[in-house]
């Protein structure tokens, strides 16, 4: 476990030592509001179905490698949902943070393919409103993983416009997950906290993150609509969760250069 601490740990180190001495910066900001299916066994073994509210913060820039675009990337989303049988509510929280590095292949003048590695971190909170002894389960986990992306910059009848899908796959991390049955006050208040962080891969969290967005020019505003679809799943401790979310987001791109 400490070998796996020390790859992600030395991952986001690397990642992060990627300065600008210039660079053209995008940045956009986005809210949106879609549907979440909520499930967690630990709390209960029904799902939850809602609404889901959504923030997001974006910017991507030009790294003083060659052909080298660094993006940063903080979510957060809160989930309002209820079982099928309407008896239940729960609340959900989660926020993610990410750094990327991609490296850029232009295939024409308009259209280029972006791949690359992310550091992920990811912290939230399940509550379940009936429970008594253990009414919310903590989300808190961080990966290293691939992503990539597809940009084309097009026009229609002469009113342009810059399309792109980007989906990120967590490959391997670290994730807090009590044994199934085991109470927050016997891991922390106790001390009984083994196994309670684990080794998450594909095997055992197979989630994955995609968005399309569109920006397009307003006056002199560029605005932008995105479609979130956010999947994130793990079978950790005999313990299944997931929160999957279909997202529409609207905001406001900025474009501008940085001298340092």
């Amino acid at each position: 476990m400490k070998k796996i601490l020390f790859i992600v740990c030395l991952m986001f180190s690397c990642m992060l030592h990627a300065q600008t001495k210039q660079a053209d910066v995008t940045r956009a900001t986005l809210y949106g509001v879609g549907f979440s299916n909520l499930l967690d066994t630990y709390l209960s073994p029904q799902e939850y179905t809602g609404i889901d509210l959504r923030l997001s913060r974006e910017s991507i820039r030009k790294s003083r490698w060659e052909n080298i675009t660094q993006q940063t990337f903080f979510q957060s989303n809160l989930s309002f949902t209820h079982n099928q049988i309407e008896n239940n509510n729960t609340i959900g929280m989660l926020a993610n943070w990410n750094y990327a590095l991609h490296y850029n292949f232009p295939i024409t003048e308009n259209f280029k393919l972006l791949a690359g590695g992310l550091a992920d971190l990811n912290g939230g909170f399940t509550y379940n409103m009936r429970n008594g002894n253990n009414p919310v389960q903590a989300r808190i986990y961080a990966n290293i993983g691939a992503t990539g992306m597809a940009v084309w910059n097009t026009k229609i009848k002469n009113y342009p416009i810059s399309l792109r899908y980007q989906i990120n796959l967590p490959l391997m991390g670290v994730m807090f997950m009590p044994e199934y049955g085991q109470s927050y006050y016997e891991i922390f208040s106790l001390g009984q906290a083994d196994g309670v962080i684990n080794f998450t891969s594909l095997h055992n969290q197979p989630s994955l993150r995609q968005m399309l967005t569109a920006d397009f020019p307003v006056g002199k505003a560029t605005m932008r609509f995105a479609y979130v679809w956010d999947a994130q799943q793990a079978k950790v401790n005999d313990i299944k969760v997931h929160n999957y979310s279909h997202t529409f987001m609207i905001g406001f791109v900025k474009h501008f250069n940085i001298v340092k």
